[in-house]
């Protein structure tokens, strides 16, 4: 099942005093699956804004925790910065990373502002994607007359908070102390900077007005120096730009000596990061300029890199069937992300981030291939034969993968590059597939030996060291049928590899299907040997079946390719 990954941006009324802030992101780093990625304090505003991302659960309880604490130490009567503000947590969106809609987070924001309330007894509207009222969608609303507003808006009709806790006599102490809050659900934000050949500020602008959302005012005569034309309300009438929801404006930056169009982004799926990066090039190149490069604020997710390095391939004519790290220095490339400075994806990309603070360098799909031989060659029995068995499927689909995109570039094939290049998709998929799967089945053996080391002195523990040993079991048995069914799909891209793709490399598509084929066949071993552990006859009788029935049909698959290859040899 695919994680559902959340980004928490709280932003707290504490900037100065360090021992509060240290307190505060304390009870986010104490939970687990949660990673604290950024604290930026800042004393003229004496407001803190706080970056963690994680598992959606634990990212909410991470926020939960924090918010609780803000509101033991923080009290806003004392309270004085350059910053908007009405709460001690003052605003707490919530941002879908992978796995999961802006709906869904839109809801957990909603359960997160009615537990505050009624946990917590901090006041709370909702804003952004999880406002209940389409005026409550700006922040400014909710938030307007700030903290000094908060009596008049807690005992307004109309103006009240979405969840609030009762008041008979009087606002609360413990509200008086907390303020109010903004919870909400926002798409990722994007702050990205685009580099020009040029010191000049005001072009630079003028590039940003061709295409930010907002535009350009409409003037009378001159276009720059003319009066702004303006509706029957007296508000300035604008031209928009050509990139919705985009906000830009040009700066001059003396550390690179060099103008840019600064840009916050703010809907990925309506304007991906390639997309504004080649509208600001046209916007530049019809005012004589350049973009150099692209310089990156903060973090971005994966999913920005690779539809950018995907977008470039396309245009190219070239596979995008390609590992993910290729795709994504491609986009690197492409945009001049090291430009002014060397671009590390690990440093920059949320999802890479978590999986180095996971650990999963350490896994056996992070060793070399010398050490994950020598470690499966150790005596310890595990990683073990259903291991290997995915990674020999792994290796299949690579080998799939690898005609397909040799077939894509090959000359005079150019028309053909979408149809291979789609089945190297395929195959790449396929492929994270089974090296998910090569962790998957060691964890599933762990998971059995975690199991009878359990206590067995009473009755009651052994009854459940008992159902422990036959749940691991049969998750062990159902790990390698996984590997098998995943592995069947490696066939239809041998076969059509052996058939359709480069002459040259045939040979290579009927490695991949005896490395299928042993791959299915070494997986339903370890099915059956731990099938035989269960006590549920008919379960064990299943599972077996299953793996029957898919070695037939893989001895079948990797003998028709074979004479296929064999006849082009």
């Amino acid at each position: 099942m695919t994680k559902q990954i959340i980004e928490c941006v709280p932003n707290f009324s504490e900037g100065r005093d360090m021992n509060i802030i240290r307190q505060i992101t304390a009870e986010i780093e104490a939970v687990r699956g949660v990673h604290l990625l950024n604290v930026d304090p800042g004393e003229a505003t004496n407001r803190t804004v706080v970056t963690f991302v994680g598992e959606a659960q634990a990212v909410v309880e991470a926020a939960f925790r924090a918010v609780r604490k803000a509101a033991q130490l923080i009290d806003m009567r004392q309270h004085h910065g350059a910053h908007p503000r009405m709460g001690a947590t003052d605003v707490l969106p919530l941002i879908p990373i992978s796995g999961i809609t802006l709906e869904e987070c839109a809801e957990l924001a909603r359960q997160l502002a009615r537990r505050m309330c009624d946990e917590l007894g901090v006041p709370c509207y909702c804003y952004e994607a999880s406002a209940y009222t389409p005026e409550r969608k700006n922040l400014a609303v909710c938030r307007s007359g700030e903290y000094e507003a908060l009596e008049k808006k807690l005992t307004t009709p109309g103006l009240q908070p979405d969840f609030m806790p009762t008041i008979k006599d009087g606002i609360p102490e413990c509200v008086l102390r907390s303020g109010c809050t903004a919870v909400g659900a926002r798409d990722f934000l994007i702050a990205v900077n685009f580099n020009l050949n040029t010191t000049s500020t005001r072009r630079a602008n003028a590039i940003a007005f061709d295409v930010r959302e907002k535009g350009r005012p409409v003037r009378e005569g001159n276009p720059i120096t003319g009066t702004p034309k303006r509706d029957a309300d007296g508000k300035i009438i604008y031209k928009p730009g050509t990139l919705k929801c985009t906000k830009a404006i040009g700066w001059y930056i003396d550390e690179y000596g060099i103008a840019q169009v600064s840009m916050n982004m703010t809907n990925l799926s309506v304007t991906p990061l390639h997309v504004a990066f080649d509208e600001v090039c046209r916007a530049a190149q019809a005012r004589g300029i350049r973009v150099t490069g692209t310089e990156i604020v903060g973090l971005l997710p994966k999913s920005a890199l690779i539809d950018a390095g995907k977008y470039f391939l396309k245009k190219q004519n070239r596979s995008t069937g390609i590992p993910e790290t290729d795709i994504i220095n491609i986009a690197i490339k492409s945009m001049g992300l090291d430009d002014l400075k060397p671009f590390n994806a690990r440093e920059k990309v949320i999802e890479y981030m978590l999986e180095d603070a996971d650990g999963t360098a350490k896994k056996l799909v992070g060793m070399t291939v010398e050490a994950f031989a020598q470690e499966t060659s150790r005596e310890s029995p595990a990683p073990g034969g259903g291991t290997i068995a995915a990674y020999m499927g792994a290796l299949g689909a690579a080998l799939g993968t690898m005609v397909a995109n040799l077939s894509s570039h090959k000359a005079g094939w150019d028309e053909r590059c979408p149809e291979f290049s789609e089945w190297a998709e395929k195959g790449q998929k396929i492929m994270k597939q089974l090296l998910m799967l090569v962790d998957k089945d060691t964890e599933a053996f762990n998971g059995i030996m975690a199991a009878f080391s359990m206590p067995k002195q009473t009755d009651e523990e052994k009854a459940a060291r008992m159902a422990a040993i036959q749940q691991a079991t049969k998750h062990a048995a159902e790990v390698p049928l996984e590997t098998m069914t995943t592995t069947m799909e490696v066939f239809s891209l041998c076969r059509a590899m052996a058939e359709q793709g480069n002459p040259a490399s045939v040979s290579d598509a009927g490695v991949g299907a005896l490395a299928a084929r042993a791959a299915v066949l070494g997986a339903g071993l370890n099915v059956k040997i731990n099938a035989a552990s269960l006590n549920d006859e008919a379960l064990r009788k299943q599972l077996i079946e299953e793996a029957d029935s898919l070695i037939v049909k893989a001895k079948e698959q990797e003998t028709e390719i074979m004479q296929i290859v064999e006849a082009k040899l």
